[in-house]
């Protein structure tokens, strides 16, 4: 059950407001001397990583493009079965453009890894993965994030875009959810 203070639902802090903007400082440093001279597109996967690709793009120094998505991966009961349902696609033509899909964590992998395979096919000139978070201990999929901000333990993490039952998005920190609070 939720607490009226959304605050008082949060375990511990994991990374604070100053640790966030050096981590997307240092992203957008790497991202731009990377891409320099290249077709940058900057995907970002809706809704999740909306607070970090914000933060993203104004830390990157050479042009680059946006686009969203909004993809559901859906399958028997609560777990992702890693199969993309795509509910609204990219505006643009990708051919010959190098994409940069924005995550705001990388779990699982299932949905990211399909995702990868369907854009690829439409012929861009790369495709790369930046997440904010990384939580390794979860993967199932083979797959690995180009760009990194933090890795994060097998927790119920929080804030800065991420949610639980659609709250928590608007935290300027990560948080871990206390246990209670979704019933673990």
């Amino acid at each position: 059950m939720f607490s009226e203070n959304m605050k008082d639902d949060i375990e511990r802090v994991l990374l604070c407001e100053e640790d966030i903007q050096k981590i997307v400082t240092d992203l957008g440093k790497k991202i731009s001397e990377d891409y320099k001279g290249k077709n940058l597109v900057l995907v970002s996967v809706l809704k999740g990583s909306v607070v970090f690709m914000a933060d993203l793009m104004r830390a990157i120094d050479i042009p680059c493009s946006i686009d969203f998505m909004v993809v559901s991966s859906y399958g028997s009961g609560t777990s992702s079965s890693g199969v993309v349902k795509i509910i609204k696609d990219l505006d643009l033509n990708l051919d010959g453009l190098d994409l940069l899909i924005v995550e705001d964590i990388l779990d699982t992998g299932r949905t990211l890894a399909s995702l990868i395979e369907i854009l690829k096919m439409r012929n861009p000139s790369s495709v790369k993965i930046c997440t904010f978070l990384d939580k390794p201990d979860r993967r199932i999929a083979d797959i690995e994030a180009d760009y990194i901000g933090a890795k994060v333990p097998d927790e119920f993490v929080v804030g800065y875009g991420l949610d639980y039952d659609e709250r928590f998005r608007n935290l300027p920190y990560v948080g871990v959810v206390k246990p209670e609070v979704y019933g673990a």
